[in-house]
């Protein structure tokens, strides 16, 4: 049987199909995972200076030993930062696809997640200077590397803005269909959870639920069915 050809004389090539392509979604998996655990390992930095708290000096004396726990901070956050980049230009262009024309569902989504970049750039942003501090301790002022310290212990954890995220995936996944309802109920706990933390002097533990959302979303996202928007 010979393919239709128009009345141009030009063959008709019959559509394909074409499986959108999702490896966004998994840059989303990967960031929440180096980010929740890398930053919790990390964090034992400090840990054999805890009896140090009042005294600068004791303390960075007794962290003096400890740049690798540093330069694996750096690492964690810029491999997050730029798994999370990619995830939120993914994530914005995925519900663009999916909610009506003037939603703003899709940058919002994409702004949590930006909100979280901002605090890994500058959490992970101070290791270069607090690694050769700390390498030549003798060198250096302990009331200079302290507030170094508490910016590594600080910035990073800073996850609230996927509470934004997740919110905004809740909304859209329940007013318009643009994610599985499973998926945006999910979102709407996760949301709850992570503004519990922020209204609350608890802001760094928003790390845990934002984390894993960020992981679940992502494998949700990757490998979930497509849904049909509803547009009204």
């Amino acid at each position: 049987m010979y393919p239709a050809t128009t009345t141009a004389g030009l063959t008709e090539v019959p559509p394909q199909a074409v499986r959108p392509r999702r490896a966004w979604a998994i840059f989303g998996t990967v960031g929440g995972l180096v980010g929740l655990v890398g930053i919790f390992a990390t964090a034992t930095l400090t840990a054999p200076a805890e009896e140090f708290r009042a005294d600068n000096a004791g303390y960075v004396a007794a962290l003096s030993e400890r740049t690798g726990y540093v330069w694996a901070h750096q690492v964690v956050t810029v491999v997050a930062i730029v798994c999370l980049a990619v995830f939120a230009a993914g994530l914005r262009r995925y519900l663009a696809a999916q909610e009506p024309a003037d939603s703003l569902v899709p940058a919002l989504a994409a702004t949590g997640v930006g909100l979280v970049l901002v605090g890994l750039v500058v959490g992970g942003g101070i290791s270069t200077e607090l690694f050769f501090a700390l390498g030549a301790a003798e060198q250096y002022d302990p009331d200079v590397i302290a507030p170094q310290l508490t910016i590594v212990a600080t910035m990073p954890w800073l996850w609230g803005g996927i509470g934004l995220t997740a919110g905004a995936v809740a909304v859209g996944g329940l007013r318009h269909g643009s994610v599985s309802r499973w998926f945006a109920v999910f979102s709407a706990v996760i949301a709850v959870l992570i503004a519990a933390t922020q209204l609350t002097p608890v802001q760094y533990i928003a790390l845990v639920p934002a984390g894993v959302w960020t992981i679940v979303a992502g494998l949700a996202l990757a490998f979930g069915k497509r849904t049909a928007p509803r547009r009204s």
